[in-house]
């Protein structure tokens, strides 16, 4: 299976970037992983968050392929546990999906045409967290997942 992770936007924040940088070396140990960044948008002054939401829906829909699971990460998303997490990931892996994609959307979240798109949603967190730093979160998330999978002691229970 592979993995990629769509971002709208790129981070500013240099620990972001790096602590993003060593996940991603991590997890080639284990699978497949590419992040794709969506350019932000530019002029959106005159725009209203729903203008916003749907012109990045647009670039974020042309990413997609034909056979990619789609799951956005939204604050309404099913919340696991870190096990639970694993188990769920697990399960997608062994029944043989080939291409998992997860959305991280814009500051406004996503457009109705991108929430079509999804089979599912994934919270991290009851807590509303940064677009740029939601990222590093959830690749941290799916590093433990993968040393979970694999019964490496990284993950203390």
């Amino acid at each position: 299976m592979k993995i990629t992770l769509i971002t709208v936007g790129k981070t500013s924040f240099d620990f972001v970037k790096e602590g993003m940088a060593m996940y991603e070396k991590r997890l080639g140990r284990y699978i497949g992983f590419s992040r794709i960044e969506i350019p932000a948008l530019s002029g959106t002054a005159s725009l209203s968050p729903a203008e916003i939401k749907e012109k990045e829906g647009g670039l974020i829909l042309k990413k997609l392929k034909e056979g990619d699971r789609v799951v956005l990460l939204d604050e309404k998303g099913e919340r696991y546990t870190s096990t639970a997490w694993a188990a769920r990931l697990g399960k997608l892996m062994d029944s043989g999906c080939r291409s998992l994609v997860f959305i991280i959307g814009g500051a406004y979240g996503f457009s109705p045409k991108v929430r079509e798109a999804a089979t599912e949603m994934l919270s991290l967190s009851d807590m509303t967290f940064s677009h740029q730093i939601i990222r590093l979160f959830f690749e941290e998330q799916l590093y433990r997942a993968m040393t979970i999978i694999k019964g490496e002691p990284y993950h203390n229970e």
